[in-house]
């Protein structure tokens, strides 16, 4: 099983939208072993959009995510990062389909709701830079069953 990020950007709490998106993630099959509301500081977004710091948007996506605070979660299952992927939508929500979070919630390129982990290493480290170990929790899904045939966990 795979853990991954999810980051519950200021869009969806401005707009009031949590339970909405949670509940995707959850009806999917997808097990929450970690979540928590913070506010995002200007080290955790340097360090978290490292690759976009020089471009000239940085500061559009720096008062974004400092609009409101943020819900961080850990997301574990079978394929989890392609999963939380495909679930969430093309990145600008112009061009997310109908269906995704983002095809249904949201109209733009910043202001597009959540942010996922692209990759199982990207997740290891986005992880470990939201959550202290002891912030994940690994307990029993009772409705493993109904989620997974028994040889896909």
């Amino acid at each position: 099983m795979q853990v991954t990020l999810a980051i519950l950007k200021p869009s969806a709490i401005q707009r009031g939208i949590l339970g909405e998106v949670i509940s995707r993630f959850e009806k999917k099959g997808l097990q929450i072993v970690g979540m928590k509301m913070l506010n995002l500081t200007d080290n955790q977004l340097k360090i978290h959009y490292s690759h976009l710091v020089d471009k000239p948007y940085y500061g559009r996506i720096k008062d974004s995510m400092q609009a409101s605070p943020v819900v961080v979660m850990a997301l574990k299952g079978v394929d989890a990062v392609n999963v939380v992927r495909k679930i969430t939508g093309a990145t600008n929500g112009r061009d997310a389909v109908p269906g995704t979070i983002r095809g249904d919630f949201s109209i733009s390129v910043q202001e597009n709701i959540v942010h996922t982990s692209d990759s199982i290493e990207t997740a290891e480290l986005e992880l470990k830079r939201f959550f202290e170990t002891d912030e994940i929790f690994n307990y029993s899904q009772f409705n493993i069953r109904s989620i997974y045939a028994g040889d896909e966990y």
